[in-house]
């Protein structure tokens, strides 16, 4: 319903696409400015640093996508209107995802993959087999890592009734660190992104793989393979986290 929408008006969609990639785009600028300073961010030049922003910026792009509407049910719990969810024979996480379904953030993902599409070009990787299955399904895996955290953001919206800025500062703010090497980070922040929080296997740990470079915890070599599992062990806990939030929801009138 919401696609037949956006299509009835193509022009507007198309501004409202072009829009949403320039928008995130300019993050990419900000790294122009530094590169134009400096050869080298944490010891990465610019192509390494751009495969870095655009598989984070793809993987999440198609996570935000699928369930980046997830923030509004904070909104619908406060308000009652999630009841009219619950009387419907469909999963409400499946109706919370297509709530006002927005395509036109296919400019995120256009824009990430256009960049990292550049960045494969310039750079100077041995490729293997191994590598080169090594990406589409870090991509992937990513994406459901994303979408992972959206859900659990979600379910932490039952017992908050709005937290849509706090899991804003997991989603979008877990994609701006991911963009930038994790040797400009701290050794603590590192372990928290990769043993709690498991952000850096949507990137850091394969993208380090692909790129021939060390890992900074020093780390088994087969870490950095396990971005499906860590997404199958995330997918399992949002799925309970899910399923608890829904069984402690109250009505506005309860």
């Amino acid at each position: 319903m919401w696609v037949r929408s956006t299509m009835a008006y193509r022009t507007s969609f198309v501004m409202m696409a072009l829009g949403n990639f320039a928008a995130t785009a300019l993050d990419f600028v900000g790294i122009l400015i530094m590169f134009s300073h400096i050869d080298a961010l944490g010891g990465f030049t610019l192509p390494e640093v751009a495969l870095l922003y655009g598989t984070t910026s793809t993987a999440f792009g198609l996570a935000d996508l699928a369930l980046g509407t997830m923030d509004r049910l904070g909104r619908r719990v406060r308000d009652g209107t999630l009841d009219t969810l619950l009387v419907r024979p469909v999963p409400v996480l499946a109706q919370a995802a297509a709530d006002r379904f927005a395509l036109r953030r296919l400019g995120r993902v256009t824009q990430g993959a256009l960049l990292l599409a550049w960045a494969l070009y310039r750079l100077d990787v041995t490729w293997t087999p191994v590598t080169l299955l090594l990406l589409p399904v870090t991509l992937v895996s990513g994406a459901v890592i994303f979408g992972a955290v959206f859900v659990v953001g979600a379910a932490f919206q039952f017992r908050a009734n709005d937290a849509s800025d706090v899991q804003n500062a997991f989603t979008h703010g877990g994609t701006t660190m991911l963009q930038y090497p994790p040797t400009v980070f701290g050794t603590d922040l590192v372990r928290g992104v990769t043993f709690v929080i498991p952000l850096a296997f949507v990137n850091w740990l394969p993208a380090l793989r692909i790129l021939g470079r060390d890992d900074p915890l020093g780390l088994p070599g087969w870490v950095d393979f396990a971005s499906p599992l860590v997404a199958l062990v995330c997918c399992a806990l949002a799925g309970l986290a899910w399923r608890a939030g829904l069984r402690g929801y109250r009505s506005t009138g309860s």
